[in-house]
């Protein structure tokens, strides 16, 4: 039931994502009434679906009645209530199951080797006659009892209710010096001493500029001048001659663990013309997330970097990351840009992403597994897709599926350049756009979650639901404890406590 259950969501999810995005269009699509009757009759069909959920849990269930329900909000309002009472359900049967499996042996796959980790019934192989393809087999794989790999880290990771700082300290491939204040002498230095000499109230007046002057600095992106002055260089503007992949058996795979493998990897990168990136991220047991494994592909090799091990050290990144010559592609790098410059202060310049070509393109979908089956006949093996990727070491098998995301993305990148080159009549215009959508992604700064008074609010809020006096204190108390507490034991506010359990302690009240 649960493998069934979360192969329709993620099935939905990507039916979800290949519909046409709120604006001009969807609007232009609407404006055809065979479109427009179609959305209509999907949403009735969808909206019974609901209805019948919800009454078979015994939640009211008029979802599709326009007399009694006549507000969108009202019918949100019925949906969260409806959530919160099957997750509550969830919650207790899961209580139970834990106590039942107990003294099972704890999640961890130790090579994933036979028999395959247990999290549910579903994830058992029945036997032959219900063996299953492995694209057909998703996994929640969680590792419990891993050692926190944060305990390694050189530098203790930045939990505190401040602005993000870009970890920068040397700038390679600059147009424009890094900023005093970001420079290793500049975040050291104490009071100037030309300060005593001038009266008090022009020092006064001199340091708030100073300060101000220091502020905007921290806090600009690093990168902004080089990236508004980049311009894609002239042979990646003309018709490509797609290049096709090596077979991925036959092509040397590099597990880099130390810093000499990472020097050297930068050096292979300098005489590049492009090369594929991807990340593996992990948000759950950590308070900002952590970047677990980076994925580089040229056209000849394949590279997977250990970024728990090389934290400290992948900043000399930067001299091919930032350098305009060489290319560098990804698919739907907008969180990737975010979680480059947090954990690791890497920046990109000459960044090409094949989701927006994608999109340019107006395919019917826009993920990496689709332009892999589009291109390539690869069908994207999606079973490690929930994996916790702070695994050590990792798995024979989700080293393979990480490489897969970035092996075939230079021929795609072809590609998708060849059709947006026939597609603007043989004139650069389409990859233009592109370059800049890719260029305004790279800008993207990363922004610390905040804790404020009202912090509280956007959550009370999304969850439309209607809280008195006593229970919106105690909502925002829990809610302040939730935040300080992930802080401190570096954990996310989802792991401490979640949405749906923290409303439902503000509401009860307990005593």
């Amino acid at each position: 039931l649960a493998q069934h259950a979360l192969g329709t969501v993620v099935a939905a999810t990507k039916a979800s994502n290949g519909l046409p995005q709120p604006g001009d269009e969807y609007d232009f699509y609407r404006s055809f009434p065979g479109f427009r009757a179609y959305c209509e009759t999907q949403g009735d069909r969808l909206l019974h679906c609901m209805s019948k959920v919800m009454q078979y849990h015994g939640c009211r269930s008029h979802m599709k009645d326009r007399s009694k329900v006549t507000e969108l909000e009202d019918k949100f309002d019925m949906l969260v209530d409806s959530n919160d009472v099957i997750l509550e359900r969830v919650g207790i049967l899961l209580d139970e199951a834990a106590g039942v499996n107990k003294n099972q042996q704890p999640v961890l796959p130790a090579g994933l080797q036979p028999p395959q980790m247990i999290i549910s019934s579903w994830n058992r192989k029945a036997g032959e006659s219900h063996k299953r393809t492995q694209s057909e087999t998703f996994r929640l794989l969680h590792a419990k009892n891993i050692s926190r790999p944060q305990l390694k880290f050189r530098e203790k990771i930045d939990n505190s209710n401040t602005p993000f700082v870009p970890k920068l300290f040397i700038k390679p491939n600059a147009l424009k010096p890094l900023p005093e204040a970001l420079t290793k002498s500049g975040r050291e230095r104490k009071e100037r001493p030309e300060d005593l000499d001038v009266p008090a109230a022009l020092a006064d007046f001199i340091h708030q500029q100073r300060t101000q002057q220091t502020e905007q600095d921290m806090f600009a992106h690093p990168y902004q001048y080089e990236l508004e002055h980049f311009s894609p260089p002239d042979g990646v503007l003309k018709k490509p001659e797609p290049q096709m992949y090596r077979p991925i058996k036959e092509t040397p795979c590099h597990f880099i663990t130390t810093l000499d493998e990472l020097v050297e990897l930068n050096e292979k990168l300098m005489k590049c013309k492009e090369f594929a990136l991807d990340l593996e991220h992990h948000s759950y047991r950590s308070f900002l997330g952590l970047t677990c494994l980076m994925q580089i592909s040229t056209r000849t090799e394949d590279f997977i970097i250990d970024t728990l091990e090389l934290r400290s050290d992948m900043n000399i990144l930067n001299e091919t990351f930032t350098d305009p010559a060489i290319v560098k592609v990804l698919h739907g790098a907008d969180s990737d840009v975010e979680w480059l410059q947090k954990d690791f202060g890497l920046y990109l310049v000459n960044m090409f992403d094949t989701h927006q070509a994608a999109r340019l393109l107006n395919l019917g979908r826009h993920s990496l597994d689709h332009l892999l089956k589009l291109y390539c006949n690869v069908d994207a093996d999606k079973q490690y897709q929930l994996a916790d990727w702070r695994i050590r070491p990792l798995p024979e098998e989700m080293i393979q599926y990480a490489r897969d995301d970035t092996h075939y993305l230079l021929y795609i990148y072809d590609k998708v350049r060849e059709a947006l080159w026939e597609r603007g009549n043989e004139q650069p215009t389409q990859l233009q756009i592109v370059w800049q959508r890719s260029k305004d992604i790279c800008l993207k700064k990363y922004i610390k979650p905040l804790f404020s008074d009202v912090s509280y609010l956007e959550l009370y809020r999304r969850q439309k639901k209607h809280l008195n006096t006593q229970q919106l204190a105690a909502f925002r108390l829990l809610f302040a404890w939730r935040d300080n507490m992930a802080r401190q034991e570096d954990e996310s506010t989802g792991y401490v406590l979640p949405n749906h359990m923290l409303l439902k302690i503000a509401e009860e009240l307990p005593k």
